[in-house]
């Protein structure tokens, strides 16, 4: 060890990430393999900011998430993910203390984001130097299949690979190559009711998955295409087939999940009417009822205006393309 036990602490940033081409399905769930590669936007202000502090004294980890300790399935899910991360270092628990800049379990990827945060705070605060970006991409993956891609700034490929070491997240295409803008309309700020973990499982077994798999590879290089292009029709035409196909899948499948709200819908043919006024702008969906409305950075404020001239109280979340996790000196805990 080159710490004493006092200074056995660390903080980490990540972005979430929105989802251009989907990971939705899983071919290794323990592992949390997918069954196909996806295409990301790591986003500069939906963060979370996590503190790992091991403690050789402790007997069981303490987690806090937004100031308060959690006892829930949440908290056991942080400590599995220290037991991977333990077993390979030091078999220590810890008080971890995570905050959110924008509300968690809405879908809006706060497990990438937050799993990203824990896992390159807990590898830091043993003081050992920190793995290269592939190795952090595979252990933020074991926590959180998105979370790979949240280790990473800019534009990010998933390579789904059939294995642990194969299945890791890249550099695609740096932030400052293309100004896009994610206007992410809160349409509600309460957990989704059925959370991603089990949207996979449906995902998977439906009878639809077998030809999307067929069909994905030529998405991913045309989408990549219009990436490395900025192409913004061909790019918003890939992206609202993908996210539209995805929704029909959960909407259809067994049980039925339906992630849009009735105002999600409501949005999504404003946007088109708007888009046929003149404004270029395309959206994509996660798993819940938020709406990301994707554009270039100069037409953002447009979308916002629009959005709250539907409603005022309609919150929008504006990101551009985020940096890499980064470690802070400044500690939660």
């Amino acid at each position: 060890m080159s710490q004493d036990r006092d200074s056995l602490r660390a903080t980490a940033r990540a972005g979430s990430n929105i989802a251009f081409l989907k990971y939705w399905g899983k071919r290794d769930a323990a592992l949390n393999i997918p069954l196909n590669d996806s295409l990301s936007m790591t986003l500069s202000d939906a963060h979370t900011t996590t503190t790992v502090a091991w403690d050789p004294d402790l007997k069981l980890d303490e987690v806090y998430i937004d100031g308060e300790r959690v006892l829930d399935r949440r908290g056991v899910r942080v400590s599995k993910h220290l037991d991977r991360i333990r077993a390979q270092w030091y078999p220590w628990h810890a008080r971890v203390a995570s905050v959110n800049s924008f509300p968690a379990g809405t879908g809006l990827a706060s497990s990438a984001s937050g799993f990203a945060a824990l896992t390159v705070a807990a590898i830091a605060a043993y003081g050992e130097g920190l793995p290269d970006p592939d190795e952090l991409s595979r252990w933020a993956r074991l926590g959180s299949g998105s979370a790979c891609r949240s280790i990473h700034g800019g534009y990010v490929e998933w390579r789904a690979g059939t294995d642990h070491a194969s299945s890791r997240a890249r550099l695609f295409m740096p932030g400052d190559a293309w100004d896009l803008s994610d206007v992410v309309v809160l349409v509600s700020g309460h957990p989704k009711e059925i959370p991603s973990s089990e949207g996979h499982a449906i995902a998977a077994r439906h009878p639809f998955m077998a030809v999307r798999q067929q069909l994905l590879p030529a998405r991913m290089a045309a989408m990549k295409g219009a990436l490395a292009a900025r192409h913004l029709p061909t790019f918003g035409e890939l992206l609202e087939q993908e996210a539209l196909e995805v929704q029909g899948i959960m909407m259809s499948g067994t049980p039925s999940c339906l992630y849009p709200a009735g105002l999600t819908i409501d949005l999504i043919h404003r946007l088109r009417r708007w888009r046929e006024d003149g404004l270029p702008a395309w959206f994509t969906l996660d798993a819940g009822p938020n709406l990301h409305v994707l554009t270039e950075s100069r037409f953002a404020p447009d979308v916002v205006e629009r959005v709250r001239s539907v409603d005022p109280r309609l919150e929008c979340l504006v990101n551009r393309p985020g940096g890499p996790v980064t470690l802070l000196s400044h500690h939660l805990i």
